[in-house]
């Protein structure tokens, strides 16, 4: 079981820290918790940490100087004065119980990254089931453009950080805002971005009337001086927020909002797209951007929207959307595959699944073959027939084995039974026993002029190894 969030005051926070000198991550290998595990140290702590795999994050923090454990052990935290910890550590993590034997403080990771924001004035939080590290992305490169020195934490590898954070001044602080267990309620914002609201984490939200009540808290969060961007397109977040307490500003492609995008154009030749942005009626100006699908151009207008709201000039929000290339395993280009387009996306959810492969179809390349993992049974279970559905656009569909996370499968499903109802619908769909089986069933399927597409967010990115061996 998952070890729940706590949620302390920024004040209780400052009193538990007072005199802390070192501080130890339990689940350092996280893309969070690692940017926290490094902002920490530069703010003069010694930090260490605990991951029980070894990936090119945690070798990066080794290269910090940080000591990274990957054996459990009680005795880790023998030397440090505080323990911060990801939800997804179990309650029985050796590390975890010895802390608390010993009475140190222990803080869930959300809870000490809303205490760490409050040193900042202008503090943006972008929540949403989907394109939070895009948005994000596309925030801290205006942000850039401007000449504002944010300070980034991102869900994602941004490309022009190389990391998915960056340190700047004390001014703004611009965040990803993760709903998973209420996480975001621990936050800070003065700016609530909400791109949209559909049911996820089935393992926590019973319905979407409780992931409504949790976005509409977050919201709140701004307070009365605060404002709360939101897109007008989207029902669910519409219906959560009508009563929000900050200043509603809306964006909106469909529906009557403050700032809207218009005549969108693709350019297949480029693989750019355009749209013409006003604001409350006025032509602001047009927006070029290098990444595709209309999910983007949602993105971009919550980002312009974001920023104008903030005083940052429309040069600025035209040349930062312009430099923004994409996020780590967001439509990534890996590479040429036996003479096939490879990509790789984040995509794990119905929605997301259906928007990447929109945008690979966009691109008008060959045949389209979707390699899909899902990420954990519950949402598998839940989500079913939105996942088949979704993943019936693509030429052929390689279903990898289901990401348990923390999960046991107690939903009596598995990845045969997607390709099962795949197959059922006329789409030519199999499973792999393994990731090495998964890569030699898509070898042997690809060919020259199609378009490959890897998705999901659990363990599928080591298939790369295996297909280029």
């Amino acid at each position: 079981m998952s070890t729940p969030n706590t949620h302390y005051t920024a004040a209780e926070l400052s009193r538990m820290l007072d005199g802390v000198r070192s501080v130890y991550f339990l689940g350092i290998g996280g893309i969070s918790m690692s940017s926290l595990a490094v902002l920490t140290r530069q703010l003069g702590y010694r930090v260490g940490g605990y991951d029980r795999t070894e990936t090119s994050l945690t070798k990066a923090l080794a290269q910090k100087g940080i000591v990274v454990d990957t054996l459990a052990d009680a005795h880790h935290t023998d030397t440090y004065d505080a323990v911060v910890y990801t939800v997804a550590i179990p309650e029985d993590q050796p590390e975890l119980n010895e802390a608390k034997r010993r009475g140190l403080p222990l803080i869930s990771r959300s809870n000490y990254m809303g205490y760490l924001m409050t040193a900042y004035r202008s503090r943006i939080g972008v929540a949403g089931t989907h394109g939070k590290s895009t948005t994000t992305g596309m925030l801290a490169e205006i942000f850039f453009a401007a000449d504002a020195e944010p300070t980034v934490l991102c869900g994602a590898v941004l490309p022009r950080l190389g990391s998915a954070f960056s340190v700047g001044g004390r001014e703004h602080m611009l965040f990803e805002a993760c709903e998973y267990m209420d996480s975001f309620l621990d936050f800070y914002p003065t700016m609530a971005v909400v791109l949209n609201t559909e049911l996820d984490h089935v393992d926590y939200f019973c319905d979407i009337a409780q992931m409504r009540a949790s976005y509409a808290a977050f919201a709140d969060k701004v307070g009365a001086q605060g404002y709360v961007v939101c897109n007008a397109d989207d029902e669910h977040t519409m219906i959560a927020l009508q009563h929000c307490v900050g200043r509603r500003v809306t964006f909106g492609i469909e529906a009557d909002a403050d700032y809207v995008a218009s005549d969108i154009r693709l350019e297949k030749e480029t693989r750019e797209q355009s749209f013409a942005l006003c604001c409350r009626g006025e032509y602001l100006g047009r927006i070029s951007l290098r990444v595709q699908g209309r999910h983007n151009v949602y993105n971009a207008l919550a980002a312009a929207c974001a920023a104008r709201e903030q005083g940052i000039c429309m040069r600025a929000i035209t040349a930062g959307l312009w430099n923004f290339t994409g996020v780590h395993r967001r439509m990534e280009y890996k590479g040429q595959l036996a003479g096939a387009a490879l990509y790789d996306d984040y995509a794990h959810h119905p929605t997301e699944i259906r928007s990447s492969v929109e945008a690979a179809r966009a691109m008008g390349c060959g045949r389209l073959i979707c390699v899909f993992q899902s990420h954990t049974y519950s949402r598998t279970a839940a989500l079913f027939d939105e996942f088949v559905a979704a993943l019936r656009d693509a030429d052929a569909v390689i279903i990898a084995p289901i990401y348990a996370a923390r999960e046991q499968n107690t939903y009596g499903i598995s990845e045969a039974s997607l390709a099962a109802a795949l197959q059922d619908k006329g789409i030519p769909a199999s499973c792999g026993e393994s990731l090495d089986d998964t890569a030699a069933q898509l070898l042997a399927t690809v060919r020259p002029g199609d378009t490959v597409l890897v998705m999901g967010a659990g363990d599928i990115e080591r298939i790369y190894p295996l297909l280029f061996r």
